[in-house]
């Protein structure tokens, strides 16, 4: 989450307007990486808006066409495996959901200890998808965490800027070193 905030100030830095939109364990979970309200308050901080919590809230993104482009960062595995079998259960999936529907981008910085193990499925089947676009990734960790892909948060611009004209970055798969 600290590289996804930062990513957030660099994209606000850019002069995007960033809505942010948090998953529901964000919001209950506290971790070792920091509590619900730290990373309320960080998302807040670096986008200048309080991030939308509920499906209700988002419904409307759709109908009314509200993003440009729809980033997903850090997207787990979880959020992967539900994206990948249409299951729409937070205010997340709704958004991507209805950001696929209108046609528009959406882009995925995957993050997550199993995307080569149980939900290397998954992560193919979205690799297929129309309007899809990966920030490069690649194992950071293929000695203590073999099955682990993390995106690299420093090409997200380029490629939120790649899938605006629907091209997919190249290199997708990168070294992490």
């Amino acid at each position: 989450m600290a590289r996804a905030v930062s990513t957030i100030k660099e994209l606000v830095a850019n002069g995007a307007e960033v809505t942010p939109i948090v998953s529901s364990s964000l919001l209950t979970e506290t971790t070792r990486f920091g509590s619900p309200e730290h990373w309320q308050s960080e998302i807040r901080n670096a986008s200048g808006i309080t991030p939308l919590t509920r499906i209700p809230e988002v419904e409307p993104s759709g109908p009314q066409h509200w993003f440009d482009v729809v980033v997903v960062m850090p997207c787990t595995g979880n959020t992967l495996a539900k994206l990948a079998n249409a299951i729409n259960d937070s205010a997340v999936t709704m958004t991507v959901k209805a950001q696929w529907r209108n046609g528009r981008p959406v882009v995925i910085a995957v993050t997550s200890n199993d995307l080569l193990g149980m939900n290397a499925v998954n992560l193919g089947r979205l690799l297929t998808v129309r309007n899809l676009y990966f920030v490069p990734f690649g194992q950071d960790d293929p000695i203590k965490k073999p099955r682990s892909l993390d995106a690299h948060l420093e090409l997200v611009v380029p490629t939120i800027e790649a899938a605006m004209k629907a091209e997919q970055i190249q290199p997708m798969l990168v070294s992490w070193q």
